[in-house]
């Protein structure tokens, strides 16, 4: 299988494990086959997927440019969600509170990947961090999202701070390889 590129907003590694931690007390309801392991927690912005090196060097240098004069902001977690069939969902992901710093910052690296040459998914973007895969359990009941959420009662906000190129290792944990990072200017 070849190596696949993405850009995603990185989470800072404090918020993955105070994830992680309150996850812990809901995986027993909720038998995906496969859970993502907590340092690759991201926001995907763009799915290059496999890359010449031409163009990735290309994506690199006009994603810094786009995104240069971008500010640091907070973004809230607010609860959980799933893609894919009802009775039996693909992707388990925590939503993300609607922010329109978010959307404008995914768009800048959006609008850079293609005119580095890149075709992408044309799907509106729906800010998400994927933490499972594949249902295995009987009739996925969607009231369990709201039941289970450990995002409720505490509340995890955490700074967007950057935007990472990584390059996917699919025989390694963590899986996701920074290749070129991107700092927002603090406040």
């Amino acid at each position: 299988m070849s190596t696949h590129y993405f850009w995603a907003l990185a989470l800072p590694k404090s918020t993955k494990q105070t994830m992680h931690s309150q996850l812990g007390d809901v995986v027993e309801h909720f038998p995906f086959k496969r859970w993502v392991y907590w340092e690759d927690y991201h926001i995907t912005f763009a799915f290059l997927g496999s890359a010449e090196e031409q163009k990735l060097r290309r994506s690199i240098e006009l994603v810094g440019e786009a995104i240069e004069n971008e500010r640091t902001f907070l973004l809230n977690l607010q609860g959980l969600g799933v893609f894919g069939s009802k009775k039996s969902p693909r992707i388990f992901w925590a939503s993300v509170k609607k922010n329109d710093k978010l959307m404008n910052l995914q768009s800048l690296v959006f609008k850079a990947c293609l005119r580095s040459g890149f075709t992408l998914e044309s799907r509106p973007f729906a800010p998400h961090i994927t933490l499972a895969r594949n249902w295995t359990g009987d009739d996925f009941d969607h009231n369990w999202l709201d039941t289970y959420n450990p995002y409720q009662e505490k509340l995890i906000s955490f700074p967007a701070n950057e935007v990472v190129l990584y390059k996917t290792n699919l025989e390694k944990i963590p899986k996701y390889e920074p290749i070129a990072t991107f700092s927002l200017i603090s406040e």
